[in-house]
């Protein structure tokens, strides 16, 4: 079993930054992708990115442009958020799968969650 232990978070207000960082206990072909998923009460978890271990990224719509994800070794992804918004805050959970995916059923690990509050 991986796990996964996130850092960061925090509040600021909008317009600011903050970056998150989350570190894997162990690579295996299950955390192939790492990125991370928000959620906020009465929504299902929404992919903000993921990123591959050659580099490779994906981001949610929501967020492109202004979130960079970093997968900086084989067990270690960072997000930069860059101009925050109030609809940014949520609960802020590290994942990672075996393939690449924005789809929280094929996550098949999660990270135990980082609250981002952004006030206006």
């Amino acid at each position: 079993q991986v796990q996964l232990v996130e850092s960061g978070g925090g509040s600021v207000q909008a317009g600011g930054s903050l970056r998150l960082s989350c570190v894997a206990s162990a690579y295996t072909y299950n955390t192939h992708f790492m990125g991370w998923f928000r959620m906020v009460p009465g929504k299902e978890r929404e992919g903000v990115a993921m990123a591959d271990i050659g580099g490779g990224t994906s981001y949610g719509d929501s967020v492109k442009g202004r979130f960079t994800i970093s997968r900086d070794s084989l067990n270690f992804v960072s997000l930069v958020m860059n101009s925050l918004k109030p609809e940014d805050t949520a609960t802020y959970y590290c994942a990672a799968a075996y393939v690449a995916t924005m789809s929280p059923a094929s996550i098949n690990y999660w990270g135990q969650g980082t609250q981002v509050t952004v006030s206006s």
